[in-house]
């Protein structure tokens, strides 16, 4: 497990502090619930909160790392952790009316926060050992939110949604005190911070790195098929007498190999080419929705599922990895927002893209989602042949000095 050992020890204890914070961060998953139920809004005002919210959330990922860049990413994110804590502890006591400001600048500081996060996480750990630090906070993550909306599907039954975004809210700022805590306020965080100093801006540095340019909309294009999992996938499931019973069965297997596997993945393939690993992943996405086509019972979906979170295990942290490896020291923050920001766009364009087509089409769709992963995953492998960046020089120095 030497893998582990070589991962700051700062880094650690943000882990413990995501998954703290992971655990009481589910009022997004019941919105739609709360705003029909305790609200009594209707479905389409319900929805368009909705939507609004995340939009805000997708803004704040493309926009992070251009203020942490320059205001130093340790103090970007305290403040848009305690901004968004504030904004959610107060929406049981806000009128409706004013949701539809504080909700979209509750997620787009969310956003910043999650932007942020990887930036300073990309920046405390050395190139080599990026691609385990990202899965040991990935791990972290995907922990809380496994314990999380159970234990808030039991406060807002037992007691009252209220209190999601209350403990929501604490929990946010709760991160901010942890991380002030844990994270120097000096050393290796301040290298992040300040202009460019005549080195050049963040459009010159992707120019020169064409690989980063075709793994960006890659991912932007599999994380709208990937999301169709919670958006048309269940309807499709529903549609052919599987009911939400077996939905939630099929979530269970992707948080449960998730959480199982994606770092023990990371260290075993951390010496391994990351634009195949990334590659790879993206294909076997577009693969779990081929099998759709093949029949709609319970066995398909099972494998539907297993090979769409096989995918996700693969090119989620390393691509995160990989971005963070390719950039400069002066851009690393608008590095990782730009791959923020196209790793969180299914959650606005996937449902109303899919629904679409679904709606218009229905055996379209998967065919559709398996071609577009394929496309992806083989732009992503063909990326290897263009000029080698930093992130594929990383894994050349590592094997040479395991020889």
């Amino acid at each position: 497990m030497r893998g582990l050992r070589d991962i700051p020890r700062t880094v650690w204890l943000l882990a413990g502090g995501t998954f703290a914070n992971m655990v009481v961060s589910v009022g997004f998953a019941y919105l739609f619930l709360y705003l029909t139920g305790p609200r009594g809004l209707g479905a389409g005002e319900a929805g368009l909160l909705s939507g609004a919210g995340g939009v805000g959330l997708v803004a704040g990922n493309f926009t992070g790392g251009w203020f942490g860049d320059r205001f130093g990413h340790r103090r970007v994110l305290l403040a848009a952790a305690v901004g968004s804590g504030v904004l959610l502890a107060a929406v049981p006591v806000l009128p409706t009316p004013a949701l539809y400001l504080a909700l979209p600048v509750a997620q787009y500081a969310s956003g910043v926060q999650r932007a942020a996060n990887s930036a300073l996480v990309a920046v405390i750990v050395p190139e080599g050992t990026r691609r385990q630090a990202f899965a040991v906070v990935r791990a972290a993550s995907n922990g809380g939110f496994t314990v999380g909306p159970v234990l808030g599907a039991l406060v807002a039954t037992r007691f009252s949604y209220d209190w999601l975004y209350v403990a929501e809210g604490l929990g946010s700022v709760g991160l901010a005190c942890w991380t002030a805590r844990v994270v120097p306020a000096r050393g290796a965080v301040k290298r992040a911070a300040g202009p460019d100093h005549g080195e050049g801006g963040v459009w010159s540095a992707l120019w020169a790195r064409p690989a980063v340019l075709v793994v960006l909309p890659a991912i932007l294009v599999v994380d709208v098929v990937y999301r169709q999992q919670y958006s048309t996938f269940p309807v499709y499931l529903a549609d052919h007498g599987l009911d939400a019973r077996v939905y939630g069965f099929l979530l269970a297997i992707n948080g449960g190999v998730l959480l199982c596997l994606e770092l023990p993945v990371a260290l075993a393939l951390r010496r391994r080419s990351p634009l195949h690993i990334v590659g790879g992943g993206l294909l076997l996405v577009g693969a779990g929705y081929a099998v759709l086509p093949a029949g709609a019972g319970l066995g398909t979906a099972v494998v539907m599922m297993t090979l769409l979170t096989l995918g996700e295990l693969l090119y989620k942290t390393t691509a995160t990895a990989y971005v963070a490896d390719q950039a400069p020291e002066h851009v690393q923050g608008r590095f990782q927002s730009l791959y923020a920001g196209v790793s969180i766009s299914g959650v606005v364009l996937a449902a109303p893209l899919g629904g679409t087509l679904y709606e218009a089409a229905p055996g379209a769709l998967w065919p559709l989602c398996a071609g577009l992963g394929l496309v992806a995953g083989g732009a992503v492998l063909g990326a290897g042949r263009l000029r080698r960046g930093v992130g594929e020089a990383v894994v050349v120095r590592a094997a040479e000095q395991r020889v």
